[in-house]
């Protein structure tokens, strides 16, 4: 029985500690940054940039070149795009010449708040805040923490 008793306090020991550390941020552990201390960046990006922004809720900074006059996705729409995906460096980090199609639901959280904004036929300017992007993570040439930019043309839009 003290056998029993004594596993059982060890397991209870070694599962409080697992959990305890799982909780603490090491210098390793993903860092978010908040919106407001990437805003004066995003900001000279679109005065260097001659983009005259509108801010949105959320922190994203856009201008609606065109509009569009299709029908106007949702989260859940199918949607082909013409885009330029760039680091505040204005180093072009993804493109595409011709339209890529995909589903809204399955992309960065920045685009689905922004894409909806257009119908088919617009064309968007917009500066993400990273949490709104990669946040902490980062993806293949996008650094942790980064805003980025994108110029998006809205070729398609489909109901799922």
């Amino acid at each position: 029985m003290k056998k029993l008793l004594f596993a059982s306090v060890i397991f209870l020991s070694l599962s409080s500690l697992l959990i305890i550390s799982c909780g603490k941020t090491g210098s390793g552990a993903c860092q978010p940054v908040s919106v407001a201390s990437e805003k004066s960046q995003m900001v000279a990006y679109c005065t260097a940039n001659n983009i005259h922004y509108t801010e949105h809720s959320s922190g994203i900074l856009y201008e609606i070149v065109s509009p569009g006059s299709g029908s106007r996705p949702t989260v859940d729409s199918i949607i082909s795009v013409v885009y330029t995906g760039k680091l505040m460096n204005n180093t072009t980090f993804d493109a595409s010449a011709n339209p890529v199609t995909f589903s809204l639901s399955g992309v960065i959280e920045g685009w689905k708040i922004a894409i909806p904004l257009l119908q088919k036929g617009g064309r968007i300017k917009m500066v993400l805040p990273s949490s709104l992007a990669y946040s902490c993570m980062g993806s293949g040439a996008i650094p942790p923490n980064s805003p980025l930019f994108f110029d998006v043309t809205l070729t398609g839009v489909k109901s799922k």
